[in-house]
């Protein structure tokens, strides 16, 4: 049984647990632009407890999805600028990097075809998200454009994707397309219910994710996180994949 995921009843600090990974790359933490914090104080709440994990580095991902939260640069830059502003005031110490989270449709299917610059979460690496309910039939279309266009995609939480649970090969195929896969932190425990544990489960044993990250949303992530539990099970997947978040 893969160590990752048994239930340790040690009393192990959660404190500055998560300093190895240094940086979170997927979060909601901007205020009010998204289903994330919705102001400025619940931002200052939630980075105050990533501090409190060991995180120096925090890239924040909104969601760019036309349909529901129909965010672009100036958006996301503008709600940087309030929260970063508001932290220097409180003279909180963290570096917070503005990104995105572009939902995969025909939308920015159009972005890649004008040539739109992305917000990337680093250099040329970007992160996208699929349907919950079934895979965009341009998908691979899309990577092949982001790849030949320059990009390297960033598949955000590719195991809470349910119609790929039964179709695990899809997982090489991303890496075979040029894609990194970034798992949910939260996962790893059954957050989001057992055959998304399962995968979790899958990809780690299968040295297969690039990125973790907390995709916090609000103070119930916060609180999840906030266990010895959730670090013992980070500590343990250092162990079999070679995550990437400290070179960011």
């Amino acid at each position: 049984m893969f160590s990752l995921f048994k239930k340790n009843k040690s009393k192990t600090d959660w404190r500055g647990g998560l300093s190895m990974l240094h940086t979170d790359m997927h979060s909601h933490l901007l205020p009010g632009i998204d289903d994330g914090a919705p102001d400025v104080e619940t931002s200052i709440y939630l980075i105050k407890g990533m501090m409190e994990l060991g995180y120096q580095k925090l890239i924040t991902t909104p969601h760019i999805y036309p349909d529901l939260y129909p965010n672009n640069r100036s958006t996301i830059l503008n709600a940087h600028k309030l929260l970063t502003d508001q932290l220097q005031q409180e003279n909180i110490n963290i570096e917070i990097r503005p990104a995105a989270e572009y939902f995969i449709d025909e939308i920015f299917s159009s972005r890649l075809e004008k040539g739109e610059e992305l917000l990337a979460i680093k250099d040329n690496m970007v992160l996208i998200e699929i349907s919950f309910v079934s895979p965009p039939r341009e998908l691979n279309h899309v990577i092949f454009d982001m790849v030949t266009g320059g990009y390297q995609p960033i598949v955000a939480h590719p195991e809470r994707y349910n119609y790929y649970h039964h179709q695990k090969d899809i997982y090489e195929q991303f890496k075979h397309q040029g894609c990194l896969l970034q798992v949910n932190m939260l996962s790893l425990l059954g957050y989001y219910g057992k055959q998304v544990q399962d995968t979790a489960i899958y990809l780690a044993k299968n040295g297969m994710i690039d990125f973790v990250g907390t995709d916090l949303h609000h103070g119930r992530h916060l609180a999840e996180l906030q266990t010895s539990q959730m670090i013992e099970a980070v500590q343990d997947l250092l162990g079999n994949c070679t995550l990437l978040n400290s070179t960011l």
